[in-house]
C-alpha cells in the first residue's frame, strides 16, 4: 500500500464509522417517534442509511448488526404485530422504557460533552462515550462532535486501564507484570489498589504493595499482559484522607531517556498534540497536501504506532520503517473491520 492508499484508507474508515452512528440515531428516532411496530422492509424505506445496501441479505446483515447494538447500548427493542391479520413482525421503542426525565444543556454544556466524546481514546472508553451520545441524541439535545477538534485526543488510557478500574471498583487485589524504568526486567507485583489516576499524562495506579509492604504507585504505561484480579471484592480497603496525587508527586518518577526518534510529516494546521512534542525540520508536500516534516523522540515505540495511527491521515512516519509499518498495518486493521461490519 502506498502513501495515497494508506490516506485514502484512513478517509474511509472515518466517513464509515460516522454513517454507521448516523444511521443508528436514525433508527432511534424512528422507533420512538411511532406508537405502532415498524416491519423491517418499511424501516428500510424510512431511515436514511439503509437505502444503501446493495441486496437484501446485506440490509439483513446490517440491520441484525444495528439490533444488536442497540441492545447493548441499553435501548429496549419492542417486538410485536399491530394484529392478528399482519403477516410479519415489527419493531418500536417504547418511550415509557427509554426516556429519561427531560434533559436540558445549555450550548456550552453540549459542546462540552461533544469535546469529552472525542477526548477519550481507547476502544473501552469510546464505545462507552458514543454510546452516551446516541442517548442523548435520542433523548433530543442537540449534542455536535463533528466540527473540527481544537484539541487534540489526550486522554489516552492503557490496555491495563479498564481491569485496574474495575478491581478498584470492587476493592479487589490485583496482580501483574511490571517492567522498570531503564530496565528490561519484569517482576511479578501483587496490589491492593486504591485509585487510577492521571498526572502529567499518564496514569498510574496507586494502592498497597503486598511484596514491599508499603504503599506504591505503577505507572500504567510500564504493566506488561494482562491484569489479573487476587482473592474475593470486598477485601481492599483504601486508608482514610489518603491524596493518590500526592503519593504520586513524591515518587519523583524521572523521565526516561528516548528510545528512538521518528522522522514525521505532519499536514498543514493539523495533529496538534503531536506537533507540541516534535521538531520541525522542513516542508513537504504529499499527495497535494502541504505540511511539514519533523522529527519526534520516542521514548516507549510500543505504544507510539497506536498514538500515531490516531491521527489518520494527517501524520505520515518516514522512519523508522518498522514504525511505518506498524502505523500502516494498525489503519489497514480498521478499515478491514470497518467494511466487515
Amino acid at each position: 500500500m502506498d502513501l495515497g492508499d494508506s490516506i485514502t484508507s484512513a478517509s474511509y474508515c472515518g466517513r464509515v464509522s460516522t454513517a454507521r452512528a448516523e444511521r443508528l440515531v436514525n433508527l432511534v428516532l424512528a422507533l420512538l417517534s411511532t406508537r405502532q411496530y415498524l416491519t423491517a422492509d418499511r424501516i428500510r424505506g424510512i431511515v436514511p442509511g439503509y437505502a444503501d445496501a446493495a441486496s437484501d441479505e446485506a440490509f439483513s446483515r446490517m440491520f441484525e448488526r444495528d439490533k444488536t447494538e442497540l441492545r447493548e447500548l441499553g435501548i429496549p427493542l419492542e417486538t410485536g404485530r399491530n394484529s392478528a391479520f399482519d403477516p410479519a413482525e415489527g419493531y418500536r421503542i417504547a418511550r415509557r422504557d427509554y426516556e429519561l426525565g427531560e434533559i436540558e444543556l445549555a450550548p456550552d454544556e453540549a459542546a462540552a460533552v461533544g469535546l469529552a466524546v472525542r477526548l477519550w481514546d481507547s476502544p473501552e472508553m469510546t464505545g462507552q462515550a458514543q454510546g452516551a451520545l446516541v442517548k442523548l441524541r435520542a433523548a433530543g439535545v442537540d449534542v455536535d462532535h463533528t466540527e473540527p477538534p481544537v484539541v487534540e485526543s489526550r486522554v489516552r488510557a492503557e490496555p491495563a486501564f479498564t481491569p485496574l478500574v474495575a478491581a478498584v471498583q470492587a476493592r479487589q487485589a490485583v496482580q501483574f507484570s511490571y517492567r522498570r524504568s531503564g530496565s528490561a526486567e519484569r517482576l511479578t507485583r501483587t496490589l491492593e489498589p486504591w485509585g487510577v489516576v492521571s498526572w502529567r499524562a499518564r496514569w498510574y495506579v496507586v494502592g498497597h504493595d503486598r511484596d514491599r509492604g508499603a504503599p506504591r504507585c505503577f505507572r500504567l504505561s510500564r504493566i506488561v499482559g494482562d491484569v489479573r484480579t487476587v482473592g474475593r471484592p470486598g477485601e481492599v480497603q483504601r486508608p482514610d484522607n489518603v491524596n493518590l496525587l500526592e503519593l504520586i508527586a513524591g515518587t519523583g518518577d524521572p523521565d526516561p531517556s528516548p528510545v528512538t526518534t521518528a522522522k514525521l510529516w505532519i499536514a498543514d494546521q493539523r495533529a496538534a498534540g503531536v506537533r507540541r512534542r516534535a521538531r520541525l525540520t522542513g516542508r513537504l508536500t504529499v499527495d497535494g497536501v502541504e505540511g511539514d516534516l519533523a522529527e519526534i523522540d520516542l521514548y516507549f515505540p510500543e505504544s507510539a504506532a497506536d498514538w500515531i495511527a490516531g491521527h489518520g491521515p494527517d501524520v505520515l512516519v518516514l522512519e523508522p520503517d518498522v514504525l511505518a509499518k506498524a502505523v500502516r498495518g494498525r489503519l489497514e486493521s480498521v478499515l478491514h473491520h470497518e467494511v466487515r461490519r
